[in-house]
């Protein structure tokens, strides 16, 4: 068995009825390169069935200690059904976007069976053009953004015909999981360790306490986080003062910013990477300040058709994988997080790439600093027994009072050449991502050859239209070619 990390066990401690702890990618795909022209649930199944060998979480069943006296265990599960976790759903005619959207909500915001390995595949046929939709649910305890392409890399192809895949080495069956009462001695055994773990982590963790999401929320903290600032500064740091110190960091309110329902809004859309590489060139910029003013340029788009446009800038929170090079394969979470403000304050399309430039530049130097692990050393200060309660709690008051951050921004660079399913070519990957009580706005950018592929996940109860966020991207994009062309 594997214990999880305090971190993976967050994901899990985070749900209740109506947050989940899910991510997914909705891949399009052309069937025509694919034998025999199909791709459905049993050519997903063979596929499946020749490469699950490698790919160990997709077996992989939720182990509780009971009475949550220490960390959930994840134990290969001795009943795994591979056809309960891949289904089959068509659309409507005609089958276009909005309509493969609406399907993908709703299914996205369904919990998954903590009962079964925590994924599930859903092959969605009747797209217009005969293209075949693969919506892929994952728990975020089992992977985070780079073990996730992990997977998917091990799914897919670089060539439609495929490659030799080494046949599964010979094994035993799994065992029978582990009875309540074995899982009580072990949690009981487990507790002297907790508090040895609480300390090995605090040094680490104040040492990055004040860069916590919420921690301006406590009280102390904000002066705290202003002597924290001006010894840096005395030190000799060169981070720039635009990075919002915690006590200024109290992001504003907007709609997006309260409790969220159970359901979720989604809507897909790519746009030119080329178009975002010129851009970066022009203005001496990254890729990653190019998506993130767009983003903002939406946002601030969205907030002003709806009157809704606070003066200051919002703040985003933006993942960050901490993966070493030696870890990869080892699946669980190793990803830390900027929270950064982004100009949806500015009007000019110049100035506010600029500013996102200046933003990121330093909270990134600032980031620099902070140990890889901080957010496992931040959770290990919870006892496992009171971790569920402490965390749905926490992310509820945040939400009804002022959150520590109004959305989330990631951006993942994927590979630049055709990949393909079971002969099957990927035509574009759409993220979808977790929104919790207080921040109910969550946008995955993926590139993937010369697209970057936009996936918007929002509350249905705050977001009234999530497809106006990718036109206000395209149209800050325009913004900044046509700055581009005149400049």
């Amino acid at each position: 068995m594997r214990q999880l990390s305090t971190l993976d066990a967050q994901f899990l401690n985070v749900e209740s009825a109506r947050i989940y702890g899910h991510v997914a990618f909705l891949g399009i795909y052309d069937p025509s390169s694919a034998p025999g022209g199909a791709l459905g649930g049993p050519e997903i199944k063979r596929l499946l069935e020749a490469r699950l060998h490698l790919l160990p979480p997709l077996r992989w069943r939720l182990v509780p200690v009971p009475l949550g006296l220490d960390l959930p265990y994840w134990a290969e599960d001795p009943d795994f059904d591979l056809e309960f976790h891949i289904r089959e759903i068509a659309l409507p005619a005609p089958g276009d976007d909005r309509q493969l959207a609406e399907t993908v909500q709703r299914v996205f915001g369904r919990p998954l069976d903590r009962g079964r390995p925590l994924w599930e595949i859903y092959v969605i046929h009747g797209l217009e053009g005969g293209r075949v939709a693969l919506l892929t649910k994952i728990h975020h305890s089992v992977v985070d953004g780079l073990s996730g392409n992990e997977i998917m890399a091990t799914l897919l192809d670089p060539e439609p015909e495929g490659r030799a895949v080494e046949p599964a080495p010979p094994a035993k069956a799994p065992g029978a999981l582990p009875r309540d009462r074995e899982m009580l001695a072990r949690g009981l055994r487990g507790l002297p360790r907790q508090p040895l773990r609480a300390l090995r982590s605090l040094p680490r963790a104040v040492q990055g306490f004040t860069d916590l999401p919420g921690a301006n929320a406590l009280p102390g903290l904000p002066t705290l986080s202003h002597v924290y600032s001006r010894v840096r500064r005395t030190l000799g740091s060169d981070e720039s003062t635009d990075i919002l110190e915690v006590t200024k960091a109290r992001p504003p309110k907007t709609p997006f910013n309260g409790p969220v329902s159970a359901h979720r809004r989604f809507a897909f859309g790519s746009l030119s990477l080329d178009a975002v590489r010129q851009i970066r060139r022009e203005f001496g910029v990254t890729v990653n300040d190019v998506v993130v003013t767009l983003c903002a340029g939406a946002v601030r788009e969205w907030l002003m058709e709806r009157d809704a446009l606070p003066a200051d800038p919002l703040v985003a929170m933006i993942p960050m994988s901490v993966r070493r090079r030696d870890e990869r394969g080892t699946w669980g979470n190793r990803i830390s997080m900027m929270v950064v403000p982004i100009p949806t304050h500015e009007a000019d399309p110049g100035q506010r790439l600029r500013r996102t430039h200046e933003y990121l530049r330093s909270a990134k130097e600032r980031h620099s600093a902070l140990p890889a692990s901080l957010l496992t050393d931040a959770t290990a200060f919870i006892p496992p027994a009171v971790a569920s309660l402490a965390a749905r709690n926490t992310v509820d008051i945040l939400s009804r009072t002022r959150p520590p951050l109004n959305l989330v921004i990631s951006n993942v660079p994927g590979p630049r050449s055709s990949l393909y399913c079971a002969g099957a070519e990927l035509v574009a990957n759409y993220p979808l991502s977790v929104i919790v009580d207080g921040v109910g706005l969550n946008i995955t950018v993926v590139s993937y050859k010369n697209r970057v592929d936009f996936g918007i996940v929002g509350d249905r109860e705050q977001i009234d239209d999530a497809w106006s966020f990718l036109e206000g991207a395209a149209h800050a994009l325009r913004e900044l070619e046509e700055l581009r062309r005149s400049g």
